[in-house]
């Protein structure tokens, strides 16, 4: 079976590695995205050397590395089980022997691996020539980064698989898929970091998952997290993975009694 999940990630990989019209032009808007935010940042501070507990070059960096890990934990797998609930596919994947939801788990992975080789690594390579950022010398805080943005990719993942079944009872979740996009740039911190949030608001976000998306790798990596905090903060990652697979598993059991019947 682990021959299986791995063939389905090579797979996704291979797929994407086709579309080179598509690498070449993500590269070309994150670049534009980077360094439309850098720009802006760099206006905002103006004279000011620190603003909501960031420096300028942790600024600077922290756009930068945001984007680059976003590259590889963003996937469409909420759109992708919706469409295919609407075109009645989801009932030919289930017969196969792999869990369903899994296999999107690999697809989504597969992608995300693409992105991290021949997307993120080059991306951070020219980002680093054009704009100034500082990138950190220890080996274990690339490590852990790099273990964090996995995590990241898991937790997101989830986030869209739970959208993406929505489908199963609703007729259209198209709104529910937008809104879903939204607040997972905004309240991850990639667009606003959350330190700049409000104290209310922080408070809030401190109970979603969100912050385990972005904030909390970008924030280790920029080394505005150092010591035990780093520990804590992949802790946070973990307990989120692991809460949220509950509602994934029991959406998944309802959604598939639900075919089931729909089905006849």
């Amino acid at each position: 079976m682990f021959s299986a999940y791995i063939d389905m990630i090579r797979i996704r990989f291979l797929m994407m590695l086709a579309y080179r019209v598509n690498y070449y032009s993500g590269i070309i808007i994150y670049a534009i995205n980077i360094g439309a935010y850098y720009f802006l940042w760099k206006a905002i501070y103006g004279a000011n050397e620190t603003l909501g507990e960031f420096t300028v070059l942790q600024m600077t960096t922290y756009v930068a590395v945001s984007w680059m890990a976003r590259a590889f934990y963003f996937n469409n797998l909420d759109r992708e089980i919706a469409n295919e609930i609407k075109d009645g596919s989801v009932a030919v994947q289930l017969t196969k022997p792999y869990p369903y939801l899994i296999f999107k788990m690999m697809q989504g992975l597969g992608e995300g691996l693409f992105r991290l080789l021949l997307f993120s690594v080059p991306g951070m390579v020219i980002v680093t020539l054009i704009f100034q950022i500082e990138l950190p010398t220890q080996f274990d805080v690339w490590l852990i980064f790099m273990v964090m943005i996995f995590f990241s990719f898991l937790i997101n993942s989830q986030i869209n698989l739970l959208t993406g079944m929505f489908a199963f009872f609703v007729e259209n979740n198209e709104g529910l898929m937008r809104f879903k996009r939204i607040a997972v740039d905004l309240f991850s911190g990639l667009i606003i970091p959350i330190s700049f949030f409000p104290g209310w608001a922080k408070g809030v976000l401190e109970w979603l998952p969100f912050q385990a998306i972005t904030y909390l790798p970008a924030s280790v990596f920029t080394r505005r997290v150092v010591g035990d905090a780093i520990y804590n903060a992949f802790i946070v990652q973990v307990i989120w993975f692991l809460f949220l697979s509950i509602p994934i598993y029991v959406i998944w059991k309802m959604a598939r009694r639900r075919l089931v019947v729909q089905g006849g």
